[in-house]
């Protein structure tokens, strides 16, 4: 679902995309409660975070879109075993939060 999401929003169809990640939140929420849920669940959900991220940075709602950028980088600061994956996907939310940062600045 997120991956087609992103296809949707890459492909100027927002509002699709918005459907389709508000349909995914319960099933994220589920892969999610469990104690120790897997790299791949935390992938997903993760994935699913930044996409809604990217598309209320694009809509200029900064402060959301941070919150969602946040919680990847919360979740990927205090994975265990670190990966090169793991590290890149903490890179790429610091960046989307200094992002938003500067954008609230302007």
């Amino acid at each position: 679902m997120s991956r087609r999401a992103d296809e949707l929003f890459r492909g100027g169809k927002p509002d699709d995309a918005a459907a389709l990640i508000q349909k995914a939140q319960p099933i994220m929420k589920k892969v999610l409660d469990v104690p120790h849920p897997s790299l791949e669940a935390a992938e997903a959900a993760s994935d699913l975070d930044d996409l809604y991220g990217r598309m209320l940075l694009s809509n200029r709602h900064y402060g959301w879109a941070q919150m969602m950028f946040q919680k990847n980088l919360s979740r990927w600061k205090h994975w265990e075993p670190q990966t090169d994956e793991t590290a890149r996907r903490l890179k790429l939310a610091q960046s989307e939060i200094a992002e938003c940062a500067k954008k609230m600045e302007q």
